[in-house]
């Protein structure tokens, strides 16, 4: 995170400890998840999909610039922000992966998992490709494109590849995800020559000005409603737990010389 720092990220702006606690600041961001609003709305428009699918894309293209991979992207890791733009968060399951490496931890969701995630393949950037690939299939058609009662009947479906895509999906959408949810890495789109391009050059962003959305002067499809800045109204109420973990000792810290 301290390597981070983009537009379309949840920055950290510092760090502190005490005795028993690592304390991380971050950006507040309060207008809601994007899941939230998703459910709310059971399905995004074309437009909407595309406008937060192209800051995600502008997020990756960025850290993996740095060799950082997300490996968790699903709608309840984005969040609004009061002006209706998009922000990356939960950095939990990202990791440094420098160019011809690979790593092996199985991590992520289970309907965004990569088939070389479950194969156990050793896996690196070209994941956060495939989970961009499912997050705009899911905003547009309301539910990720391999869906079952149990995980493991979704290993299966992610594995065999089968897309049922919705007759009201936008063509060059469609297109998009099919080069995205593509098993073979040799040819899924921002692992070939040409990167991130082959993605934020495609047709259906075609309509998207990127230099436009940094300065964050496209008008955003949706704002959520919010009062002020400390409105954390579009967030559910979760009640704080009231387990603490027990002290550590300074001799047993890692961070004793951090």
């Amino acid at each position: 995170m301290m390597q981070l720092n983009h537009p379309f990220i949840v920055n950290m702006r510092g760090s502190f400890k005490d005795d028993r606690f690592i304390y991380i600041v971050m950006e507040c961001v309060a207008g809601g998840e994007l899941f939230t609003h998703l459910r709310k709305a059971i399905r995004f428009t074309d437009d909407q999909a595309k406008f937060y699918a192209a800051q995600i894309a502008a997020v990756f293209q960025y850290m993996h610039g740095k060799d950082i991979v997300h490996r968790d992207l699903k709608p309840e890791n984005i969040l609004i922000t009061r002006d209706g733009y998009c922000k990356l968060t939960d950095f939990g399951f990202a990791k440094v992966i420098p160019p011809g490496e690979r790593t092996f931890t199985l991590c992520g969701t289970p309907e965004y998992l990569a088939p070389e995630v479950l194969l156990n393949k050793g896996h690196g950037k070209p994941v956060d490709w495939w989970t961009l690939g499912i997050l705009i299939f899911e905003m547009i058609a309301g539910q990720p494109p391999f869906c079952d009662d149990e995980p493991m009947g979704i290993y299966q479906k992610i594995l065999a590849g089968n897309i049922v895509f919705p007759k009201f999906m936008d063509k060059n959408a469609k297109s998009l995800i099919k080069s995205l949810l593509v098993a073979d890495l040799s040819k899924r789109f921002g692992n070939l020559k040409a990167g991130a391009d082959d993605i934020m050059m495609s047709k259906w962003f075609s309509s998207i000005a990127f230099e436009k959305l940094y300065a964050r002067v496209i008008p955003a499809p949706f704002k959520p409603a919010m009062k002020d800045e400390k409105d954390v109204s579009n967030f559910d109420d979760i009640e704080e737990s009231s387990d603490k973990p027990p002290p550590v000792p300074p001799a047993a810290d890692p961070f004793v010389d951090w």
